[in-house]
């Protein structure tokens, strides 16, 4: 168990270090370019698993409230008008950004882990860079950056996912079409965004502060990707519950 010393420790290392990385960066061309890049690694190399995820989850959520929930005192929309509030309120949000704490984080962590125990960031140090500002800024930016998009596609999948459930005949496209216009509020849209993006600085951060702080070998490393996603998805349910009341 780890006792409340060192994770107040743990808290101020934390702080400090996201200080020493969130300043202005020394080169831009640089910047720029590792920022590029964290964007394509960490976004666009999981566009492929939301689209899946969403797509299917889409499916089953409205399979789920076709066959279990909706009977014949119930409007026909509800199965789509649940379908969506639930893709844009948690799922496409929350329960993705999840996902890919397994998918980002451990990578994040492992890759700066290995560079300490290889030294790396220690020669960047001793060549006078901010290690912090170099590595943990442009992921940070980077995947902030990409996560609104990412959410918007998980949307759309879950409810081509939706409509995919047509085909089995267990709904007709009338009745989502009902149900996916009923009283949409656009503002339950923004809030998955606002949402996303707060999850995706605390995924990059945190996993960057577990690899950047590792001491040891490659176990060391290992343990450090595990500690990244499991931090980082307790901190996402905890910001969930205080998300979800301010903003909806």
């Amino acid at each position: 168990m780890v006792s409340i010393k060192e994770s107040l420790q743990g808290l101020g290392e934390y702080v400090l270090l996201i200080g020493k990385a969130i300043s202005v960066p020394d080169r831009w061309k640089m910047f720029w370019k590792q920022y590029v890049t964290e964007m394509f690694q960490l976004g666009y190399n999981s566009i492929g698993i939301v689209l899946i995820i969403s797509f299917f989850i889409g499916a089953v959520i409205c399979l789920q409230i076709k066959l279990n929930i909706q009977s014949a005192w119930m409007p026909t929309m509800v199965t789509g008008y649940t379908t969506r509030e639930i893709m844009l309120l948690e799922f496409s949000s929350s329960i993705m950004c999840l996902i890919l704490a397994g998918k980002v984080g451990s990578n994040i962590a492992s890759e700066l882990g290995t560079m300490r125990i290889t030294q790396q960031i220690d020669a960047l140090e001793i060549m006078g860079v901010n290690s912090a500002n170099f590595l943990i800024l442009p992921k940070v930016l980077g995947l902030m950056t990409i996560m609104p998009i990412l959410v918007t596609f998980s949307v759309f999948a879950g409810i081509i996912g939706a409509y995919a459930t047509t085909l089995l005949g267990t709904t007709s496209i009338a009745e989502l079409n009902e149900g996916f216009r009923y009283e949409f509020n656009q503002w339950f849209f923004w809030c998955g965004i606002v949402k996303a993006v707060v999850y995706a600085f605390l995924i990059t951060t945190i996993s960057s502060y577990k690899g950047y702080s590792v001491e040891g070998g490659s176990v060391e490393v290992g343990k450090a990707s595990t500690s990244a996603v499991v931090t980082s998805s307790i901190y996402i349910l905890f910001s969930d519950i205080f998300l979800t009341n301010m903003l909806t």
